[in-house]
């Protein structure tokens, strides 16, 4: 019966990994999840990959493997997973806007480079970000910089995009934020149904970027050529 009731399970997670299902806007994290420091993290994760390494029949005193679960450990704490420390978090300084612009401002083919958390294989592509002053203005290397924070853990593309709004939403005081992700999940294109062909776009209006003609001038705006090569 147990394996029965197993088996279901893996299908289970299996179909809900496929299907993108998330239970909230917010990553999950446990409530003990910097109960711990990062170097303790990085320790912790090297023992559990060199087992996973050797558990896989590889031979961990070869040159090239030695040093690999430390690197793994290093990578996941401070590189692609460095998202969810909330002390990385950048600091959204914004600014009166003093020169009464009042269209929408567009911050188009901001790398994205995140990881699933169904698979733990990377998410690649382009995030569009506009929003509306209503008389606050932001850098625009911070809104590169709130795109790559929150790309930096564990992801679902729709949750990401959801985050990415409502941080900017946050800082500059107006809802009229939206958020346009087009990306590439190595978890389809490498693996399972293996289409290397297929991306998958995800979407957030918040404020006037709702109004059909509001979004419609966003769109535009993202198919404009602005290629300098």
């Amino acid at each position: 019966m147990f394996e029965g009731n197993n088996g279901k399970i893996n299908e289970l997670i299996e179909e809900m990994g496929d299907n993108h299902i998330s239970n909230s806007a917010q990553t999950p994290l446990r409530d003990d999840a910097f109960s711990i420091s990062d170097e303790d993290k990085i320790k912790s994760i090297q023992k559990d990959f060199s087992n996973i390494l050797h558990t896989l029949g590889m031979d961990l005193n070869d040159d090239s493997l030695k040093g690999t679960p430390s690197r793994v450990a290093h990578m996941f704490v401070n590189e692609i997973f460095g998202g969810l420390n909330p002390n990385n978090k950048p600091k959204l300084s914004t600014f009166d806007n003093n020169y009464k612009y009042g269209e929408m401002l567009v911050e188009k083919n901001i790398t994205v480079y995140s990881t699933c958390e169904h698979h733990l294989l990377p998410i690649v592509g382009r995030a569009h970000v506009a929003y509306i002053s209503k008389g606050k203005v932001i850098g625009l290397s911070k809104m590169n910089r709130i795109v790559d924070y929150y790309a930096k853990r564990p992801q679902v593309q729709e949750r990401l995009t959801m985050q990415i709004v409502k941080a900017l939403q946050e800082a500059l005081g107006t809802d009229d934020v939206a958020c346009i992700i087009d990306a590439k999940h190595l978890c389809v294109n490498s693996r399972g149904i293996k289409d290397i062909t297929s991306s998958t776009v995800t979407s957030e209006f918040g404020g006037k970027f709702k109004e059909q003609e509001v979004k419609k001038e966003l769109l535009d705006y993202i198919k404009l050529n602005t290629s300098f090569e």
